[in-house]
């Protein structure tokens, strides 16, 4: 099927929609509804689409703001991070290396703060450019690039320091003139 001939067609784009919605709630119930939500509201809006327009990124801009509705509505820090917790168990790997490792860094990606773990997941697991990502997130280019090397940092202060998670709270840490000296 081309777009061209169906330029509507949300079901090559439900993969996609699932992993992103997925990577904002953490829960696969939750993923599926919020998925569903978007979907209605797609379709109630599918008028304002326009054929030329980019559908999986105005797709993914339409789960990211259901998701920025709800949270208004009903914002629970334990539930996010039980359900964060959930998914991290869920994984089953033949390697135990491999199984631990992929849940350190799944919770070293939970534990980013929301805006930069959606920056991180659609540039990096969606692939979209930043222009896309940008789009999407309704941001300028230049705060997801801020957001994306923030998010990277901690990626990397989490490796570097025996990938121990950052305790709730707290910040990077800035090292003037080039030492730590609270080692």
């Amino acid at each position: 099927m081309s777009d061209k001939k169906h330029p509507f067609d949300v079901l090559n784009q439900l993969a996609t929609l699932r992993r992103y919605a997925r990577s904002l709630v953490r829960n696969p119930d939750d993923a599926e509804d919020l998925v569903h939500d978007a979907l209605v509201k797609a379709y109630e809006r599918k008028g304002t689409f326009r054929t030329n327009a980019n559908l999986r990124n105005w797709l993914l801009s339409i789960v990211h703001n259901t998701h920025i509705d709800r949270l208004r509505r009903k914002r629970s820090t334990e539930a996010r991070h039980q359900a964060a917790a959930d998914l991290g168990e869920t994984a089953h790997h033949a390697d135990p290396d491999q199984s631990i490792r992929l849940r350190q860094l799944r919770e070293a990606f939970f534990a980013l703060p929301d805006e930069q773990r959606d920056a991180l997941h659609l540039v990096a697991i969606e692939g979209l450019s930043y222009q896309e990502a940008a789009d999407a997130l309704s941001i300028p280019v230049g705060t997801l690039m801020s957001r994306l090397s923030r998010a990277r940092a901690r990626l990397r202060a989490f490796e570097e320091n025996g990938r121990r998670l950052p305790a709730a709270g707290s910040h990077l840490t800035i090292i003037e003139g080039g030492r730590d000296d609270t080692r």
